[in-house]
């Protein structure tokens, strides 16, 4: 038996590996490009946030999901690259564009607060990363009230 799991486990690994090395994952070359947009200031660019960068939701129900979003433009001249959007907390979820915004370009940054349990007023922040020449990390900040459910 402890043969058969090892050599399930060597095929799966060996599997794994092979499928790695005849091609590069998307992810791997989105990594590398990122990292070389945030540490070569040649590839710095400037953003215009189109929206507020603080939102009030008001009052919603709890278990309630709101859908948040912050609009931008790429007001530079390289590409804009979004490398990371990191929410406050786990109860948000985050959604950043998946390429580089062309110079003059438009995007959007998304996120879902899941209200459930998280009753009264809940003060969220979205950090945003990006190749941007005055700041690379950019603070959006949502604000809702999360009413107990009636039943």
């Amino acid at each position: 038996m402890r043969l058969l799991i090892g050599l399930l486990l060597a095929a799966l690994f060996i599997g794994c590996n092979n499928s790695t090395n005849d091609k590069k994952s998307p992810l791997a070359i989105n990594s590398s490009q990122n990292d070389a947009a945030l540490k070569d200031s040649a590839n710095f660019t400037s953003i215009q946030w189109l929206d507020s960068l603080d939102k009030n939701f008001g009052k919603i129900a709890e278990g309630q999901k709101l859908e948040v979003s912050f609009s931008f433009k790429n007001t530079g001249d390289k590409p804009l690259v979004i490398t990371r959007v990191q929410p406050s907390c786990g109860c948000t979820i985050a959604e950043q564009p998946s390429e580089p915004i062309a110079p003059g370009g438009q995007g959007t940054i998304k996120a879902s607060f899941n209200s459930e349990g998280r009753m009264g007023v809940n003060h969220k922040t979205l950090s945003v990363y990006a190749n941007t020449k005055l700041a690379q990390v950019h603070e959006l900040h949502f604000e809702v009230e999360v009413e107990k459910k009636k039943w």
